[in-house]
């Protein structure tokens, strides 16, 4: 099959594409609340125990390790149930969630911030892989990169406007306003997915999902993927980031907390906004080089070794507003890698499999993430490292996987280039 490198403008796309621009509205709706929630936990965590590191790092992990444990599943449900209906219910069930946490009351300790985080998060791994399965189903080919970049980077504006402004919400009226505020955006959420069209996946030769079934369907995605070296490769792409990744995403609340940008969650918030802002940047900005069949083969490892370069600049300059700078480029490296990881993953993904290879694929980013930042709350937790010497150490991790995949997998992306062009 040839590849068609071109591709839509992003403007071109909103504006033709009907469906697309309905689920791109609904999840910058929704996204933006769910910051709202993400630095409020931070926040509750520090409370309950006087700014513990490892508690903080927690509330990540914790978020972490239960979309790693259940996206395996929920993947496999976006192969075989509607993914309009996955999205609806997700969101749904996470206003359904808060409400219910917040009318009771049920946030005074350190272990109802992790089950939220949990419960809410689980919500979460539903919705991603079956957005992830949907969107080739709405976007045709020459569409798919540029929704794809467009998707990431309405995901980091809502991050970095989320995380801006709930941080100043927190600290002007309070943890629970905040949360109230998520609720109003699940509600409009849902709303505009219930205007989608149904998009896939195909049923007519479904099983009933017995638990054999159901394993064994996970257990054929996996082989799936292990049996094709250019998914297998790029399954594992963003997991190199994650690496120093989920440290690094962790010790910008650290960061926050000593740079001097205000309070706490305001401190958070800034620097959070700075890494959207900067992972929405990256692929709309970086597209022509995502389409460069010259560069094509060695970004995903590039990408990787930029983000540590920057993280190394982080640990080594004063935490003014410089720092701010050097957050978003990094990010904006890492958004690079994970829409181009996307849409290589979606074009080599028959339609039957796509769930699965995205839960997998979701499966390894969280699980590292989760990893990383367990390990970097110990090492803080411990003193066994200043706070700068770990940013740097996890930099320098990134680097060398960067550097790991360019020599051993650039050369096969190469040539699957080379048989697709």
């Amino acid at each position: 099959m040839r590849m068609d490198m071109s591709g839509v403008g992003y403007i071109e796309l909103l504006r033709r594409n009907s469906s697309f621009r309905r689920l791109f509205i609904a999840n910058e709706i929704s996204f933006i609340g769910d910051w709202f929630t993400v630095i409020a936990l931070f926040i509750l965590a520090g409370e309950a125990t006087d700014n513990s590191p490892l508690a903080i790092a927690g509330v990540m992990a914790s978020r972490s390790f239960a979309l790693a444990l259940v996206t395996p599943f929920t993947g496999m449900l976006a192969d075989r149930y509607s993914r309009k209906g996955l999205m609806l219910g997700a969101n749904i069930a996470s206003l359904v969630i808060l409400v219910f946490v917040l009318a009771l009351d049920l946030l005074g300790s350190l272990t109802s911030v992790y089950v939220l985080a949990v419960v809410m998060v689980a919500a979460r791994a539903v919705f991603d892989p079956a957005e992830y399965a949907y969107l080739p189903n709405i976007c045709d080919d020459q569409e798919l990169l540029t929704a794809n970049a467009l998707a990431s980077g309405g995901w980091s504006v809502a991050l970095g406007l989320g995380s801006a402004i709930g941080g100043l919400t927190i600290s002007i009226y309070g943890i629970q306003t905040a949360l109230w505020i998520d609720t109003v955006t699940f509600i409009a959420a849902a709303i505009g997915i219930m205007t989608l069209p149904p998009g896939g996946p195909d049923t007519t030769e479904r099983k009933s999902a017995t638990p054999r079934v159901v394993v064994g369907e996970i257990v054929a995605g996996w082989r799936y993927i292990l049996s094709s070296p250019p998914l297998r490769r790029v399954v594992f792409a963003k997991g190199l980031w994650a690496s120093g990744g989920g440290a690094q995403v962790f010790l910008l609340i650290l960061i926050g907390m000593e740079a001097g940008f205000g309070e706490a969650a305001a401190g958070i918030g800034i620097l959070f906004m700075a890494r959207g802002f900067g992972s929405g940047f990256g692929p709309i900005a970086g597209r022509p080089l995502m389409e460069n069949p010259r560069l094509r083969p060695y970004l995903l490892g590039l990408s990787v070794g930029v983000c540590g370069l920057f993280y190394i600049a982080v640990s080594a300059v004063e935490w003014t507003e410089m720092v701010l700078i050097l957050v978003f480029f990094s990010h904006a490296a890492s958004g690079l890698n994970w829409v181009l990881s996307t849409t290589f993953l979606q074009e080599r993904s028959a339609d039957e499999w796509r769930g699965r290879v995205a839960g997998t694929d979701h499966f390894g980013i969280t699980l590292t993430m989760g990893i990383s930042a367990v390990v970097g709350g110990l090492i803080m937790e411990n003193g066994l490292l200043e706070l700068r010497e770990l940013i740097a150490l996890t930099g320098m991790v990134q680097i060398v996987l960067g550097l790991a995949w360019i020599v051993l997998a650039s050369s096969h992306e190469k040539r699957l280039l080379d048989q697709t062009l």
